[in-house]
């Protein structure tokens, strides 16, 4: 079917609302518009880009953390939390007791992307991976009444204060099994022949209007995204991340679903998606070019410590991973005496690599500002 004739669905009629039941969409699927299929190769052009860093790169596991903490805490931010990206990179203890509910969420966000990426290696993208993925995303957090790791067996809906009054309804739940079976046949199905990138758009789409769950639809909606590139190969490494650019453009992000169930209008929906992808990779690539510039230079100030080079590089690991830390963090994750750190942290002020934030005399905190800002812009 070409996309420009998608039906998205009907709205049926239940008791005091409408839901809306959409088509299945384990189709072969024909792009006919020459906007698209321009979009479609400059995003797949970028997205090789991207992917050659990934190869290239060495230890590249180590800058892909904080990649992942990006996306936890805009993707968690698009759902209401309010936690930073300087807040996620700390540990419990240097969180505001008031904000630790929303730091939470992030930080499960985290956890749900490194054990989804590995269970791919033994599971296919399947009804199964998703279930045992959203259990780890609403562990102990908001929404953990609400059937953590279970497709709903009740109805829910999107915006408004009530179900009456909501802005979208999704299908029934009798309804959800069937549908996202099909979902699963379409994002696994071999013999139909449809782009990657068309594929996976359309995948998210159908998710999100799916709203399998209770809660916690939109970021494992996400998610899905990430391990669908990686689980058909066309990233190595999970280095591209949506959540930022839907963000910025979440009314545009929200509209085009929207659009798509309302006026059928999946072009639309493509065509930002595929600028998505673009753009998000094309940051990408530069952000691992500012790595490997600032990685040089750094490594280069320390060359100048003598004896302490080698420690000085531990640490220098450690802040790729975690770029705000404490005394305490570099005693505990180093293994040395708290004389040693204090003085390895001196040495990075003095080099203008760590910079303390507080101002205190104790419990002070010390910023890879420099490092960070590549992941903040």
């Amino acid at each position: 079917m070409d996309i420009k004739d998608f039906k998205a669905g009907v709205f049926s009629a239940q008791f005091q609302y409408k839901s809306f039941l959409p088509e299945v969409i384990n189709l072969e699927w024909v792009v006919s518009d020459p906007s698209v299929n321009i979009l479609l190769e400059d995003a797949n052009l970028k997205l090789g880009a991207l992917d050659a860093f990934s190869i290239i790169v060495p230890n590249v596991d180590v800058f892909i953390q904080m990649h992942v903490v990006k996306e936890a805490t805009k993707s968690s931010r698009i759902e209401g939390t309010q936690t930073h990206l300087e807040e996620a990179v700390q540990k419990l203890a240097n969180i505001d007791p008031e904000k630790r509910d929303d730091w939470q969420e992030v930080q499960n966000y985290m956890k749900a992307m490194s054990f989804a990426i590995t269970e791919l290696e033994r599971l296919p993208l399947s009804s199964r991976l998703f279930c045992n993925t959203h259990k780890l995303i609403l562990n102990s957090v908001r929404g953990q009444q609400k059937q953590p790791g279970e497709f709903r067996r009740s109805q829910n809906w999107i915006g408004g204060s009530s179900i009456k009054d909501a802005i979208f309804v999704p299908p029934i739940h009798e309804e959800v099994n069937r549908l996202m079976g099909d979902l699963e046949n379409f994002i696994n199905n071999n013999t139909i022949q449809v782009p990657h990138l068309i594929r996976i758009a359309i995948a998210h789409y159908q998710f999100e209007t799916i709203h399998p769950f209770l809660d916690g639809n939109g970021r494992l909606g996400r998610l899905l995204i990430t391990l669908y590139l990686v689980s058909n190969s066309l990233l190595h490494k999970p280095t591209l991340y949506l959540s930022d650019f839907f963000e910025k453009h979440k009314e545009l992000y929200y509209d085009n679903l929207m659009g798509t169930r309302i006026k059928n209008d999946l072009t639309q929906w493509i065509k930002f998606f595929l600028v998505a992808v673009a753009e998000t990779a094309s940051q990408g690539c530069q952000t691992f070019k500012d790595i490997l510039t600032l990685r040089e230079h750094i490594e280069g100030l320390i060359m100048t410590l003598g004896k302490k080079t080698a420690l000085s590089k531990d640490l220098l690991n450690y802040l790729y991973k975690s770029p705000i830390i404490s005394v305490q963090d570099v005693i505990d994750d180093l293994g040395v005496s708290k004389p040693t750190a204090n003085a390895i942290i001196r040495n990075f002020q003095k080099l203008d690599i760590l910079y303390e934030q507080t101002g205190f005399k104790r419990n002070r905190i010390f910023v890879f500002e420099q490092y960070l800002n590549l992941f903040k812009r």
